[in-house]
């Protein structure tokens, strides 16, 4: 589907005087931190002209226009999936629309299973690369990617300086992209974990491409919500996810706070 980014672009424009630089797509549960943003303005994605609607509980579909410490934000309060039927068009429609109105900094954050028993449920981890889990272009194995443009190594330093910074433990690796809605088998999981894979979910790197693609600098972060399956043998359910998110709801905005404030130094 075509969409035209610059009718988008004209709505949100004459809405507001707030031009940002950074931008931030949060995952499930994740909403709560525009709580933190001073004069928000909420605009409805159903109220942009022909822009698509989020139907996964746990993201809003709400675009956040505000500051934060005096700093010009960008917040997408819910995303689009693959799984929900939409193609990667729509997928990365919040990135492009985010290019459009001047972003140059997209931090983008999901909510992740961890594949491995050590990266434990309430776990905050920086993917420092990804593998495409879909194949949806090939059915050869997929490759990892790391470093620039995908993943900037002088954000993934910001961030771990960051987690410094307010004493808080976080890890970094590598997030593998599956289609869902289900979730992955005990095989599945075998077969990413050998990979390479840290964690996996159902978005994000569709994302990262795009704004690759754009020229933008990205920092991708996972909230560790549950373990995959076969690891500890427990069942997975989406009410997990967003309870586990809003567990560790301060630690990721307290985390967020300190990199965005730490990307306009």
């Amino acid at each position: 589907m075509r969409y035209n980014i610059s009718t988008m672009k004209q709505f949100i424009i004459d809405r507001t005087d707030i031009r940002a630089s950074i931008a931030v797509v949060l995952g499930s549960g994740m909403g709560g931190f525009c709580d933190q943003m001073d004069n928000v303005m909420l605009i409805p994605y159903k109220e942009i002209p022909d822009y698509p609607e989020s139907t996964v509980r746990g993201h809003a579909g709400e675009l956040a226009i505000g500051s934060l410490h005096n700093i010009p934000l960008l917040a997408a309060k819910g995303r689009f999936h693959y799984y929900e039927g939409y193609d990667i068009q729509t997928i990365t429609l919040p990135v492009k629309l985010f290019h459009s109105l001047g972003i140059k900094s997209l931090i983008i954050t999901n909510a992740a299973g961890s594949l491995k028993p050590d990266l434990r449920p309430g776990s905050l981890m920086i993917i420092d690369s990804h593998i495409d889990c879909t194949f949806r272009a090939s059915v050869t194995e997929p490759e990892e990617y790391s470093g620039t443009p995908f993943h900037d190594p002088v954000y993934i330093k910001l961030a771990v300086k960051s987690a410094d910074q307010i004493d808080l433990s976080i890890t970094k690796g590598t997030y593998c992209w599956t289609l869902g809605p289900s979730y992955e088998t005990p095989a599945e999981v075998s077969y990413i974990r050998s990979l390479g894979g840290d964690a996996v979910g159902m978005s994000t790197v569709p994302e990262i491409q795009a704004a690759a693609e754009l020229g933008m600098k990205v920092l991708g972060i996972s909230t560790i919500t549950n373990y995959a399956a076969g690891i500890i043998g427990e069942p997975l359910s989406h009410d997990d996810v967003i309870k586990v998110s809003a567990q560790v709801e301060d630690d990721f905005t307290n985390l967020l706070t300190e990199i965005i404030k730490g990307m306009v130094l």
